[in-house]
């Protein structure tokens, strides 16, 4: 009997010595959790604020690739940047948006390379403070003439009535040039006519114009409907590149390029046209906030599928390609994000 009482004793007092074990590992476990919880808190770094406050965005003319890319982009924003405010800004085109970007009259715009590079070459105020947060998509040149036109080429526009984008547009920063590998003067072998895409189409259904120039993603919508409504014909272009390339350093941002068959299906009936292309970059300046565009920088990559729904040209943004902002360096904040999804 004394010998079951000192066995039952025993395996009491080990129960409790277990049990009093147990309970110290729970307390032990429980306090390294909440020593890791505060070393977590102060070693990580806190989530950074969400950018706010109110910014501009330089787009372009009515019934514009650009005004409309930009409009959709608005809609994108208000959603990922809930706290930024942003309202849009008409203009006359590229050269007219870099010269806003640059004297901070707007915040963010798109713009031709081109049209930079002859803002940094003709010694354009604060040209050096010009960032890059993505190469977006190409701008295909158009001549649109009606169906039965005998202009078959630029060189065939001496003594027309000839739209040439307004004065302050990439339009007619092209159009010039070109005009000039083609052997004209714009003042003096042409009737040049100063407008942009919301009217030339117009004039040229009218009767009121023979030709026009037109730089833009594709399809235009404004060249779109003109053929519903009118027969037309696009110019090649092609053969104005050898010379346009002579004309030397600001003339290396244009390529040679195809416009496919099914850009403007029942304007082509089938045939692909030869012209040239020059790539959009989305720009802003250092005095940027790089939280700010390290976020502008994400909706723009991350709604490529989204707005080129209905904007054709937007499906061109790619990831792999979007660093690639000659003449002008990436902003620290899109260089962020970059890194930030480099594989």
């Amino acid at each position: 009997m004394a010998s079951l009482r000192a066995r039952t004793a025993s395996s009491s007092l080990l129960a409790r010595g277990l049990g009093a074990g147990r309970r110290r590992l729970v307390w032990v476990a429980a306090v390294i959790l909440v020593v890791c919880g505060l070393l977590a808190w102060w070693l990580l770094p806190s989530p950074a604020p969400s950018p706010s406050g109110r910014i501009t965005f330089a787009t372009g003319v009515r019934t514009g690739v650009y005004e409309r890319y930009g409009s959709l982009l608005k809609h994108r924003l208000s959603r990922d940047l809930p706290k930024v405010r942003l309202t849009l800004q008409r203009s006359q085109g590229s050269v007219q948006n870099v010269a806003r970007v640059a004297s901070g009259k707007a915040d963010f715009t798109i713009t031709a390379s081109d049209a930079l590079a002859a803002y940094q070459e003709d010694g354009g105020k604060d040209a050096s403070r010009i960032r890059a947060c993505a190469r977006l998509y190409d701008d295909y040149m158009h001549l649109v003439v009606p169906r039965d036109s005998p202009v078959n080429s630029a060189k065939d526009l001496k003594g027309l009535r000839v739209g040439v984008g307004e004065a302050h547009s990439g339009v007619w920063l092209v159009t010039n040039r070109l005009l000039k590998a083609a052997g004209l003067d714009m003042d003096h072998d042409i009737h040049p006519v100063r407008e942009g895409i919301d009217r030339m189409p117009k004039l040229l259904a009218e009767g009121k114009l023979d030709a026009f120039f037109w730089s833009g993603g594709l399809p235009t919508n404004a060249v779109e409907r003109l053929a519903e409504r009118t027969d037309i014909r696009l110019v090649q272009l092609g053969d104005l590149l050898p010379r346009l390339h002579e004309q030397g350093r600001k003339s290396r941002y244009y390529r040679a390029a195809v416009m496919a068959p099914d850009a403007y299906p029942t304007v082509q009936r089938g045939r692909s046209v030869k012209t040239l292309a020059i790539a959009n970059l989305l720009v802003t300046t250092d005095r940027t906030e790089a939280d700010l565009t390290e976020g502008v920088t994400r909706s723009v990559i991350k709604s490529r599928d989204q707005i080129g729904r209905e904007v054709h040209a937007a499906q061109k943004v790619d990831l792999r390609t979007a660093i690639y902002t000659d003449p002008v360096p990436l902003h620290e904040g899109a260089r962020r994000y970059y890194r930030s999804v480099k594989p």
